[in-house]
């Protein structure tokens, strides 16, 4: 039975981090835009990404990949490395918040254009501060991995590896100057993200009309305004 993905259409959203585990595993699945038939349960979603898996229904994107992890060989075996992995994949999801609110730092029921000002003193604490504080953060978990350095968390790939492509992917378009700036403080975690996004099992979805495209309607929102100020 195929898994059932829901996710807002149009934009790749934290459901993205979802549709790579699934793609990368050649998984069968269905992507379906919006809530579905599930928003009437008893346990409803607060909002998607969710996913159907039978009988299971599972929101939250870094839960959400917790429960396929094992079940895709996107998550070691020993329990104590599958906690970690969860660790790391819910402060990743702590860092798309704050993506997020570089350009809805008042209100996300609010425009950008309503939330400008704050925006800018946002994205300025966004750049100096907290890209240095995950990104750092990232790095020192992949240098201190007992089973090497191309890895997040073990030795084989694992869902975190491709959340963490995703993530610079993001920032790249959002962010560019302040990311060709920093990038060289972060080569472990930059040297897996390209090499994610070489990896033979995605580059048919890369290149497909499935993987969509960042834009302003999303979590990563390229505002030139929001950037680094001086030139690279």
């Amino acid at each position: 039975m195929a898994y059932k993905l829901y996710y807002w259409p149009g934009l790749p959203g934290r459901g993205e981090f979802v549709r790579l585990a699934l793609e990368y595993a050649g998984a069968d699945y269905e992507d379906h835009g919006g809530f579905g038939e599930d928003r009437d349960i008893a346990t409803p979603s607060f909002a998607p990404p969710y996913l159907r898996d039978g009988d299971l229904v599972i929101g939250q994107a870094a839960l959400i990949l917790h429960h396929l992890g094992p079940k895709l060989g996107l998550a070691p075996q020993d329990e104590a490395e599958r906690l970690w992995l969860h660790q790391i994949q819910l402060t990743i999801m702590d860092f798309v918040n704050e993506v997020h609110d570089t350009h809805h730092p008042v209100g996300s029921g609010l425009y950008y254009e309503d939330q400008k000002p704050e925006a800018l003193r946002r994205a300025e604490h966004f750049r100096t501060e907290r890209i240095p504080k995950f990104l750092g953060w990232f790095e020192t978990v992949v240098r201190r991995n007992p089973h090497g350095q191309d890895h997040m968390v073990g030795d084989a790939v694992t869902y975190a590896d491709l959340s963490l492509f995703h993530i610079f992917a993001g920032l790249d378009y959002a962010f560019p100057k302040a990311m060709a700036r920093r990038i060289g403080d972060y080569p472990h975690i930059a040297a897996i993200a390209k090499a994610v996004g070489q990896m033979p099992e995605l580059s048919g979805y890369l290149a497909s009309d499935r993987r969509q495209a960042f834009n302003e309607s999303g979590i990563f929102r390229r505002y030139p305004e929001l950037d680094d100020r001086e030139d690279v």
